[in-house]
């Protein structure tokens, strides 16, 4: 039975679009206070508009997280706003796919630079308080989900940045599971198929690509993938959902 989340407090980033912010929304619908995480401070303003029109408690943080300075600030002012830190979701992302001699090496840096650094530029700084909140909390636990993809279990043609970066947030998230299991905290990885999000749109001929290789088909949408972010999160102490992979019925 899901368990509610009233008390605790979650950190998403990515939130101004696709997963972050249905997950953002998911979250403090389960009873999380919820601090938002994105460089789009217009979007992030929406976001926090609705999770307070709902009812939610959130805090509006906007940072470059491949900054490593900025992302510790937004972990410390979580902390300071709320007092606590329970849940890091990891879902801010790049995908510059295409034939490789297209793409610059600079498309590749920046991928890395979101899909991984900025990931381990949150979680370093969380860890601390994420193991206290593990051992205080009423609920004896504590949760980091990253969201890698697909991408980080298959490589395919065209696609070995985005390959690399995700393949390395999987790695990442299973040597974290391990080391930290025996203090309850749960490290998960959820690695999605086609979502329909705007990471299709961050290189023009990307969604053309992905088209051309599985068809028309019916994708996932960001509420599906909040509703397995959720799951994880609202387990008992005693489950540990440690992968999710979860792709469109349809894509093979």
């Amino acid at each position: 039975m899901a368990e509610n989340l009233n008390g605790t407090v979650a950190l998403i980033t990515g939130a101004s679009s696709g997963i972050g912010r249905a997950t953002a929304l998911r979250l403090s619908s389960a009873g999380a206070s919820v601090a938002v995480v994105a460089r789009r401070d217009d979007r992030l303003e929406k976001l926090a508009a609705r999770v307070r029109t709902d009812g939610g408690t959130v805090l509006k943080i906007t940072a470059d997280l491949t900054d490593a300075a900025a992302a510790e600030a937004a972990i410390d002012r979580t902390v300071e706003e709320f007092g606590r830190l329970d849940t890091v979701v990891n879902a801010a992302g790049l995908m510059l796919n295409g034939p490789t001699e297209e793409l610059t090496l600079r498309d590749w840096e920046r991928m890395v630079d979101i899909n991984l650094h900025g990931l381990m530029n949150v979680t370093k700084p969380a860890l601390t308080h994420l193991v206290a909140a593990a051992e205080d909390s009423p609920r004896r636990i504590a949760d980091l989900v990253n969201i890698s993809s697909v991408a980080g279990r298959f490589a395919a043609a065209s696609t070995a940045g985005y390959n690399a970066s995700k393949f390395a947030v999987t790695a990442f998230s299973e040597a974290l599971r391990q080391e930290f299991a025996q203090r309850h905290l749960r490290v998960s990885v959820i690695e999605p198929g086609r979502v329909d999000t705007e990471l299709f749109d961050h290189r023009e001929g990307s969604a053309e690509g992905f088209t051309a290789m599985f068809g028309q088909i019916d994708y996932l949408q960001p509420d599906d993938i909040a509703e397995a972010v959720s799951y994880i999160v609202q387990n008992p102490r005693h489950v540990a959902v440690n992968e999710i992979v979860i792709r469109p019925s349809e894509q093979a």
